[in-house]
């Protein structure tokens, strides 16, 4: 009688040959080399094993895979452009997963410029949506560092936010209808355009921010935008974090609610930059201590006085010795000049060496009270820390991040991990925050979330993942 380690490795092997049927020679591979790229997550924080990457052509093939692995209980990871900061699709180090890529489900299925949306699969890059949507004069308004590599997959499975959240919302709130596979197999069609649907449950709620965890997302349907006809950018230094969220306010009400973006950068993160990126340059004659990336959006027909608005704006804020100084782009090659400074932020720090990275929120009222009080923990752990925090300051969002000191040993610096998360998170926690603003949770935040989530709310997040997979095949030990 053979032993049921022995049946289970059979069934797996035979479950393993009925995915590469599925998906044909073209959608899997076990080769050491070809896999490696889908092991690893970006910051290297995390390396996993796995059987096979698969990476299926259709939705069929998707729920092909997924039934496969429902009956023989193998672990999915599932992955798209595997950007994430939280090691939330890479495998563990078992072995036993496969990892299930959506990288060639890239169509565009229907683009309703009536509707004001579009309908695209999983692994269409968010740089390729945003430039279809153009093209039928229309702006999908999704927009972050990664979005050359990123896919709309992952967008929505992490719930990403970015630089455009202050006027559109974060991705849940840029979606319409979904399709997702089940972790039986089953596919839920979703795919729905419409604005009003009062027919019971939100479903699609399940799945957008779930990082895998309750179903495979494979398409989507996603409201679309008047395209911007106008676009006015200005770089400003301003005297300090509580100058920025005044200007905010006045910026949004001054422009009739015309702003777009508002990032803050402090001078750590342009020196960072400039350092790493040799292409890059300092808008302003003088060094100043913090800096604001404002932008203001028209799509009106026709000429605009956007430009006079935002001077008007800056002129009256330097008068009242909000803003320092400021440069205001003069062509789209000037405003793109500014956005590398924002842009190659994350990608500096990690050219810089060891950082401890922090993505919180709290309410926009509090932003500089816990840029202070946080620093002051932070510091009482290591007063040689570098604080990198930087990000949309008009949505409540910082990048809270910590850089090791110029020279020193990273290893001694961030085995002070524990100390610094419990320093900057207990703060946000206090203020009402949230310890994940846009990255998620993955494996990087799983017992911080275990620490800071109320029960009830565990609770009943655990019950969805009982309910829905019972099993636990989709994305194990990422979440909950």
């Amino acid at each position: 009688m053979a032993a049921p380690a022995a049946v289970a490795s059979r069934a797996h092997d035979t479950a393993l040959d009925r995915i590469k049927a599925v998906v044909g020679p073209k959608g899997w591979t076990d080769d050491a080399a070809a896999m490696r790229p889908h092991l690893e997550d970006w910051r290297g924080l995390y390396k996993g094993k796995a059987r096979l990457v698969v990476k299926p052509s259709t939705t069929e093939e998707v729920a092909g895979v997924v039934a496969a692995c429902h009956d023989a209980g193998i672990p999915i990871v599932p992955q798209g452009g595997n950007t994430s900061l939280c090691g939330g699709s890479t495998p563990d180090d078992g072995g036993e997963a496969i990892v299930l890529s959506l990288v060639r489900m890239n169509r565009v299925r229907d683009l309703d410029a009536a509707n004001h949306t579009i309908t695209v699969e999983a692994g269409c890059v968010l740089a390729d949506v945003q430039a279809r949507a153009a093209d039928a004069d229309r702006y999908f308004p999704l927009s972050l560092a990664a979005e050359g590599s990123c896919v709309i997959g992952g967008n929505l499975s992490t719930n990403a936010g970015g630089t455009n959240v202050l006027k559109y919302g974060n991705a849940r709130e840029l979606v319409l209808g979904l399709e997702v596979v089940l972790p039986d197999g089953r596919i839920w069609n979703g795919l729905r355009g419409l604005r009003k649907d009062n027919t019971g449950y939100d479903l699609k709620q399940l799945f957008l921010g779930a990082e895998g965890t309750l179903g495979i997302i494979t398409a989507a349907v996603l409201k679309l935008f008047p395209k911007p006809t106008d676009v006015r950018s200005a770089f400003c230094a301003v005297p300090d974090i509580a100058s920025a969220v005044t200007l905010l306010a006045r910026a949004r009400a001054e422009s009739g609610d015309a702003v777009e973006t508002f990032e803050f950068m402090p001078r750590l993160v342009m020196d960072l930059v400039l350092k790493h990126f040799p292409d890059t340059h300092d808008p302003l004659p003088t060094r100043y201590e913090q800096y604001v990336l404002l932008e203001l959006v028209s799509t009106a027909s026709g000429a605009t006085d956007l430009a006079a608005r935002l001077e008007a704006i800056l002129e009256s804020a330097f008068e009242d010795g909000l803003v320092l100084d400021a440069a205001i782009s003069q062509s789209e090659a000037q405003r793109q000049e500014f956005w590398k400074l924002r842009e190659n932020a994350s990608e500096a720090q990690k050219l810089e060496g060891a950082s401890i990275k922090h993505d919180v929120s709290v309410p926009v009222s509090r932003i500089a009270e816990f840029y202070t009080m946080a620093f002051e923990r932070v510091t009482a752990v290591d007063d040689t820390v570098r604080l990198v925090g930087f990000g949309h300051v008009g949505d409540g969002n910082l990048h809270y991040n910590l850089q090791a000191p110029e020279g020193s040993d990273g290893k001694a610096f961030l085995a002070k991990w524990e100390r610094f998360n419990r320093a900057v998170h207990d703060t946000v926690v206090e203020m009402g925050g949230s310890i994940s603003a846009e990255h998620g949770i993955g494996r990087l935040k799983r017992e911080e979330l275990a620490h800071y989530k109320d029960e009830v709310s565990l609770d009943l997040m655990r019950t969805l993942k009982a309910a829905l997979d019972p099993k636990g095949i989709l994305n194990p030990g990422k979440v909950i």
